[in-house]
């Protein structure tokens, strides 16, 4: 057994029970990681388990976002018949949570492999509601992060930017040279994911709690969110005329290509360079959005467990979240996924710079308090709040609104959604 060489005796001795118990036994896996770099990431976990003779059952529903697994799920749970483990993400597992009795308890392996201590609070606000764990936290992505092409900033003579003023100086310095300056497609969650960090470069994260967590309607319909509209009209100005409905990889392929010089976008465009063959700090930069230093805004994938009729499936279950949970799975697969660990006592040996960058940087904002779920991807508040949400920012971004009635569209669209 080395998947838990490291996690201490307790935790390895429950381990090989559990592994020794479910021989033969077969976990039945949904989720929607169907494109390549992310089936090849899921593959990590899929060895793991034939390495302790569990089987794995297939079961992929195509749909970056989910809903189309969703869908599938509650067939399934109507039908009495529910998969083993589900990929979810956010409020989507906290909805789950609120269904009875449904979901698995997994608490034995948690207390066991000590997840309390190793996995951040803001994190465990998904997996853990009500003090019973319920699903294992594979990855952590964060979401406000830029991505530029070295090259183009080096013959520009542009040095990484630290503040907004700085940012908006080099995106208009590149605008002048015929260049893109700003790769973006123009979807409602790529709108919205800009403006998580448009929010709290304007006010910090006091402002984005206040707006996007508490859903405070003086903080939704204020002169900081105003500012930060602004900021948004700011980035519109740097998009090339055909960025409406771009997927966000072909956004990350202008900048790969040397079409355009920056993107804001999570950590998972990383993969994109790095299939490219693109070396991080060489090639490409990655940067926190000037303005949002010290806070991380994120999204983390977690496998929530469904209760199973029998005590080898039972097994089974919980020796796959225990596998999910070791550190050298945590390594595995996040460096094949581009995101980080959702351990924060994993060693960044084996990780690019960027990803060094997000572990460290992740660690300190689970440290001060400034570890926040990422309103554009679902760990902020409920997914009708957030649709709400979309629908004002894209149409302030096309120039339905200006930045004062976009605001107060914001705090009438968030109240008429609760």
């Amino acid at each position: 057994m080395k998947i838990l060489a490291k996690a201490g005796v307790s935790a390895l001795a429950l381990t090989l029970a559990l592994s020794a118990a479910a021989q033969a036994e077969d976990v039945e896996v949904l989720h929607w990681w169907t494109a390549g770099g992310e089936a090849a990431a899921l593959n990590v976990l899929k060895e793991n388990l034939a390495g302790q003779d569990i089987g794995w059952k297939d079961m992929p529903v195509a749909g970056g976002g989910g809903e189309a697994a969703m869908t599938a799920l509650r067939a399934r749970v109507t039908a009495g018949d529910p998969p083993t483990a589900v990929q979810m993400l956010g409020f989507d597992i906290l909805d789950w949570a609120q269904q009875g009795e449904v979901l698995a308890d997994l608490n034995e392996v948690a207390a066991a492999e000590n997840w309390d201590a190793v996995i951040p609070a803001a994190i465990q606000k998904f997996s853990k509601p009500d003090g019973t764990w319920i699903a294992a936290p594979v990855n952590v992505h964060s979401t406000n992060w830029v991505w530029a092409n070295k090259a183009m900033l080096d013959e520009m003579g542009i040095a990484e930017p630290t503040t907004w003023d700085e940012f908006i100086a080099a995106l208009q310095k590149v605008k002048d040279s015929g260049k893109v300056a700003l790769a973006h497609g123009g979807q409602p969650w790529q709108d919205a994911t800009i403006f998580d960090s448009a929010v709290l470069a304007t006010g910090g994260p006091e402002l984005y709690t206040k707006a996007f967590i508490d859903l405070d309607p003086a903080a939704l319909n204020s002169p900081e969110m105003v500012q930060a509209f602004d900021k948004m009209t700011q980035l519109r100005g740097f998009v090339d005329d055909n960025f409406s409905g771009r997927d966000w990889n072909l956004a990350s392929a202008m900048v790969i290509n040397n079409e355009a010089a920056f993107q804001i976008m999570g950590d998972w465009a990383k993969g994109e360079f790095l299939n490219a063959g693109k070396v991080p700090g060489t090639d490409f930069l990655c940067f926190r959005v000037p303005g949002t230093a010290g806070v991380v805004t994120f999204n983390s994938d977690e496998f929530v467990m469904f209760k199973q009729g029998d005590d080898a499936a039972k097994q089974a279950q919980n020796a796959m979240a225990s596998a999910i949970e070791s550190p050298e799975f945590q390594i595995a697969f996040n460096k094949v996924k581009g995101s980080v660990p959702a351990r924060t006592d994993v060693a960044d040996t084996d990780f690019d710079d960027c990803g060094k960058k997000g572990m460290a940087q992740l660690k300190e904002a689970s440290e001060k308090g400034t570890l926040l779920g990422s309103m554009a991807h679902g760990h902020a508040n409920p997914a009708a709040v957030k649709n709400a949400i979309y629908d004002v920012v894209t149409a302030h971004f096309n120039g339905e609104y200006d930045s004062t009635q976009a605001a107060e569209e914001l705090a009438n669209a968030v109240e008429a959604a609760q």
